[in-house]
């Protein structure tokens, strides 16, 4: 008898973990065939925003007088807005769609798309990724939705088109995989999407090469031996990156509530917005500070750049996303981080090209709160020769940035300073 409810209890089990095993299986590589889809179709959209972005940016190097019509652009974008999506709320509706059951309409790519190339055709102070993060989540979330997806799965498919996106534009399949799952809220980490995610980033990151979307790749030279004195001006250079992500996401803000409380009407807002970035550029002399600002990156990886420029990068931006004109925040914090730590290299004679490098790193994580994103957007930049100093400078900036950050709907989970659950929303 023992022997038979022995057998009986063996049978059981085998069933069970069978049972298990199939559902693992099955989970598998059902998010395997949404993840390569994911990535194909954002890398693709992507890619071919990615190429628009460039196109226009040349464009409006050859035809100086474009940055004259950003009033004008501004314009037709409110009026896209209010006719098409009244309740835009941008890369803060993505990151809040994954907690909540939020969706992003579909009609939210093509309206970021066209919106963002305008901005930059006509000399907007934006980036790119941001932009690519908003339609890349509507999308996914279209996706799960043609699919019948439940609202958890729908969650991952939105983290699913932020990755690819971000790995299609920047050519960082590594960091576009885990931010995503770090940004959204500080703390936690929601790895039920990495599988998804990393497929998606790097499936993305293929199509974006056939599509001939270069990676972004910098070269360090003169990196010191890692020792006291190095360490300790790196992480002087940290700790002052970390006051400037802090000074960047403030100007953000703040300009937005002062536009809104100066200029009620939107198309009043975004004109005047407009007509200030021209007035401000007109009296630089210079179109250094619109658009993107990818070659004067460069400059800064060469070790040349004006003691001025990663403030007015700052105030170019937030005159221009406060007014309403569309992009992303992301390569204008690299632009000021290469700016700034540029600047302290020269002043205090240490490696120039790689504090600039420092500099970026230091001040993305400090305005995004993601350091593990931080670190491998490093390596996939940078290269692994100045893993100790990307290292501290992550870390400093990471915790002496607080609780401010460019997007509202971020969550800070857990404290930066203490093992206690706080579940505060950034400044």
């Amino acid at each position: 008898m023992s022997e038979i409810i022995k057998n009986g209890h063996n049978e059981i089990k085998n069933k069970y973990y069978l049972g298990r095993i199939k559902r693992d299986l099955t989970n598998f590589f059902k998010w395997m065939a949404l993840a390569i889809l994911t990535g194909v179709v954002v890398g693709g959209a992507s890619s071919v925003f990615a190429i628009c972005i460039r196109w226009v940016t040349a464009f409006r190097a050859d035809n100086k007088w474009m940055f004259l019509l950003l009033p004008v652009a501004g314009l037709i974008i409110v009026f896209m807005y209010q006719r098409l999506d009244k309740n835009d709320g941008g890369t803060n509706q993505v990151l809040s769609t994954i907690r909540s059951k939020d969706d992003v309409p579909l009609k939210s790519a093509p309206l970021i798309f066209v919106s963002t190339v305008l901005t930059h055709l006509t000399g907007g102070s934006a980036g790119r990724e941001g932009a690519a993060i908003q339609f890349g989540g509507s999308i996914g979330n279209q996706l799960g939705s043609w699919f019948r997806l439940d609202e958890e799965d729908r969650h991952v498919m939105v983290m699913c088109g932020m990755s690819a996106a971000f790995s299609a534009l920047f050519g960082t399949p590594m960091a576009a995989a885990i931010l995503p799952m770090e940004i959204v809220s500080v703390g936690v980490m929601y790895y039920t999407a990495l599988v998804p995610c990393v497929i998606s980033s790097l499936v993305a990151h293929g199509v974006a090469y056939l599509f001939g979307v270069s990676n972004q790749w910098f070269s360090i030279e003169h990196i010191p031996d890692f020792g006291i004195l190095p360490a300790v001006q790196i992480s002087i250079l940290a700790v002052l990156c970390a006051l400037v992500s802090i000074v960047f996401c403030i100007l953000l803000h703040k300009s937005e509530e002062i536009y809104r409380k100066l200029f009620q009407n939107p198309y009043i807002r975004i004109f005047a917005g407009g007509c200030i970035v021209v007035i401000l550029t007109m009296l630089v002399g210079n179109q250094n500070y619109n658009g993107t600002g990818i070659g004067i990156i460069q400059m800064c990886i060469d070790g040349t750049v004006r003691p001025e420029a990663f403030l007015l990068k700052m105030i170019f931006t937030a005159l221009t996303l406060g007014a309403g004109y569309k992009g992303g925040e992301i390569v204008p914090s690299f632009f000021t981080g290469a700016a700034f730590g540029c600047l302290f290299g020269t002043l205090t004679g240490i490696s120039p090209t790689l504090c600039t490098a420092v500099g970026m790193t230091a001040v993305f994580c400090g305005v995004t709160n993601c350091p593990i994103t931080s670190l491998l957007i490093s390596f996939e930049l940078f290269g692994y020769d100045g893993m100790p100093y990307f290292l501290l400078a992550v870390a400093f900036s990471y915790m002496l940035s607080g609780y401010f950050g460019l997007y509202r709907s971020q969550k800070i989970v857990y404290s930066k300073y203490k093992t206690s659950y706080i579940n505060k929303t950034t400044h």
